[in-house]
């Protein structure tokens, strides 16, 4: 098969889809890969990386004429023009927030699958949780940073000192990005609370850190009365391909400490605070009724060496099945064919067709159509 691996062209988004090794291993397998040229240098892999695992670096154009184009985030409306009918798309997509890209994809008649909605035997996100670790880990430092008064923040240091009281740390979600937040946060000594809904997942959080933060349900009560105490709010919501819920309103916000600090890490599926919006590496906050909000939607492009190395590590396996089998690949594997978001021109994520109101096959119903 011959594959793509186009430039990533989001704003300060400096992952690439594979890594040298990656490549090398595709290429042994037979296949011939295509790298535009640049495409790993934002995360340290230089052309001649490339070239000597056996790449062969092209342009744009070429990369994305290839039979499967492998890319870390979702095209923007620039790259719509490259989608087309013989092609497979494999990247994140987040279509439930991007009504626009659904459309284009469906339009061209593009077979996508995306790296949020692949799972495992056990029902985990394989493709996702590598980027959720460091969007969770990452998302506590970045509010400790804007937390600080010359950021537009209170003027609090995440952990306090001997004699002052540390900050309080909020997390909606006690899923992959959410337990590693309440990890780095705890670590660097705040005071941390984690909302789930989940009482049996609550039971595990507590046994894991050993009764060093607190675990409540998540309701609006309680959500309510925690926004009022809380220097930072970690939004770490998620419904595999489906649009997150709203779970702080707008109303909720006069409650909150003037200069405390929202990162909404499910902002790429809408986001799960009412006044988030997508913001952009160099641009990244705002503020809604003196609340600072950090809606980044590409956060592990920041660290792009780690998350491209962490990225790669799973995603690489099912990109050689996929360059073997094609889409007899998602036959074999119901786990990957769940991955199936467009196909021939028809969605089949019903999650996303839920969220604009559009029909929609499942996965199964639109292989036993191949």
């Amino acid at each position: 098969m011959i594959i793509g691996i186009p430039k990533e062209i989001k704003t300060l988004e400096n992952r690439v889809a594979m890594t040298p090794g990656a490549v090398e291993s595709l290429v042994r397998y037979g296949n011939e890969v295509l790298v535009e040229t640049g495409a790993g240098q934002g995360s340290g892999l230089s052309d001649e990386e490339y070239a000597a695992a056996g790449a062969r670096l092209v342009s744009a154009a070429d990369a994305w004429g290839a039979e499967m184009v492998i890319k870390v985030k979702e095209p923007l409306e620039s790259e719509y023009p490259y989608l087309r009918k013989d092609m497979l798309l494999f990247t994140y997509l987040h279509l439930a927030a991007a009504e626009s890209l659904t459309h284009a994809l469906l339009d061209a008649g593009t077979t996508s699958i995306a790296y949020e909605t692949v799972k495992s035997a056990d029902g985990t996100l394989p493709l996702l949780t590598p980027m959720s670790e460091v969007a969770g880990r990452m998302a506590t430092q970045v509010g400790a940073h804007y937390l600080e008064k010359t950021q537009g923040g209170q003027g609090i240091l995440l952990g306090g000192v001997p004699g002052v009281y540390p900050a309080e740390v909020l997390v909606l979600g006690g899923g992959v990005v959410g337990t590693n937040a309440a990890r780095i946060a705890m670590g660097m000594g705040a005071r941390v609370t984690i909302l789930d809904l989940s009482h049996q997942r609550l039971q595990y959080l507590d046994e894991l850190f050993q009764g060093r933060i607190t675990t409540m349900m998540s309701t609006e009560p309680n959500i309510r009365q925690m926004v009022q105490r809380a220097d930072l709010v970690i939004g770490a919501v998620l419904l595999p391909g489906a649009k997150a819920p709203n779970l702080i309103t707008r109303d909720m916000l006069p409650l909150m400490k003037k200069g405390s600090v929202i990162v909404d890490v499910a902002v790429d599926q809408g986001g799960c605070i009412e006044t988030t919006h997508a913001t952009t590496h160099d641009d990244p906050t705002y503020e809604v009724e003196g609340v600072v909000h950090y809606g980044v939607a590409n956060m592990p492009g920041a660290v792009p060496r780690t998350s491209t190395f962490a990225l790669v590590n799973q995603t690489a396996p099912y990109a050689l099945r996929l360059a073997a089998k094609g889409l007899d690949a998602l036959k074999d594997d119901p786990g990957l064919a769940l991955g199936l978001n467009t196909w021939d021109g028809k969605l089949t994520c019903p999650a996303v067709g839920e969220a604009f109101g559009m029909e929609s096959l499942t996965p199964e119903e639109a292989l036993a159509r191949m």
